[in-house]
């Protein structure tokens, strides 16, 4: 089975726009973690005509809710804390117009000149990405576990080069997010969050493995905490090329993460482009996203209610 409710070979990806309750606040030590699949590597060759995987289309709520609960507490506490009736008649229906009053958000302020914030939903942490690219915080997306690909999931996401293949209107060349990683050591994290992303995304859900990736040496940084106190953190780029990748394919993928020393996990920002298309995200551009990640501080947060829509 590939992406929530529809076969990965059509899109291997998976996408939930939906705001989840607990991401980035306070949840009792117990709550319940996400339990990863047992890893399964990628699907057969593609057939020629078929879309590359991309991240996209609805997920299974309820299989991740205690993965971002787990999420939240780890960055909560390492980076701050109508039933609608009807009857039979030849008259003309009139619908109602339903107003729809979106939840407030947190925002922060960017740290790079020039370019647009993405918050978590409790604006404890934030990075920033270009002005190409579309902020989308309350979108989770990723790549589901298979029988030979490991699977990650992403919160707090953003995308560049939206509908960019015209065989496929949800293609993107890039992304990232926000992902866990049960690991406490920066480099081993951050070396777990690039294979995982880059063995999902750019392999079939049951092999063969055939995507080629080679990582580079782990960078030592900082990530900065919410109260101004810097933690060890790690940066891990690796060079994907796939021999095959089909009509809306990526042959060439960088993909790099951050992941901080948060304690028993890590919340890692993960970023990962194709590079063979106008618009892709290249090694400097990918390393400056990756380095804006960084706790914000309370004062710092700002709660908007994005004006109401009818839906008619």
């Amino acid at each position: 089975m590939g992406w929530f409710g529809k076969k990965r070979e059509d899109s291997p990806g998976y996408e939930d726009n939906a705001a989840l309750d607990g991401f980035g606040g306070y949840q009792p030590s117990d709550s319940p973690g996400y339990t990863p699949v047992p890893e399964t590597p990628a699907s057969t060759e593609p057939e020629p005509q078929k879309p590359a995987k991309q991240p996209m289309s609805r997920s299974g709520r309820r299989a991740m809710y205690g993965f971002f609960a787990t999420l939240g507490v780890i960055a909560v506490a390492a980076l701050a804390n109508n039933g609608d009736s009807s009857s039979e008649s030849s008259a003309p229906k009139t619908r109602t117009p339903i107003v729809y009053t979106p939840s407030p958000q947190v925002v922060a302020p960017p740290v790079t000149d020039g370019w647009q914030s993405v918050a978590g939903k409790d604006g404890v942490y934030a990075y920033d990405v270009p002005p190409d690219w579309t902020p989308k915080p309350g979108t989770i997306h990723g790549w589901e576990k298979g029988s030979q690909v490991p699977g990650i999931t992403m919160v707090a996401s953003a995308f560049v080069g939206e509908g960019y293949c015209p065989q496929e209107k949800r293609s993107r060349i890039g992304g990232s997010g926000v992902t866990k990683v049960q690991v406490a050591a920066p480099a081993a994290a951050a070396e777990k969050a690039v294979n995982d992303l880059a063995v999902s995304a750019y392999n079939p859900e049951n092999g063969p493995l055939t995507a080629k990736i080679t990582p580079e040496p782990a960078q030592p940084t900082e990530f900065t905490l919410g109260t101004g106190k810097k933690v060890p953190a790690s940066i891990v780029l690796a060079e994907v090329v796939t021999p095959q990748p089909g009509a809306c394919g990526v042959r060439r993928a960088l993909v790099g993460v951050l992941a901080p020393e948060l304690g028993d996990a890590s919340a890692a920002l993960t970023v990962y482009s194709g590079q063979d298309t106008p618009g892709a995200a290249d090694r400097e551009l990918i390393l400056k996203i990756l380095k804006s990640y960084r706790g914000v501080p309370e004062a710092d947060r700002k709660t908007i209610t994005p004006p109401p829509s009818t839906l008619r």
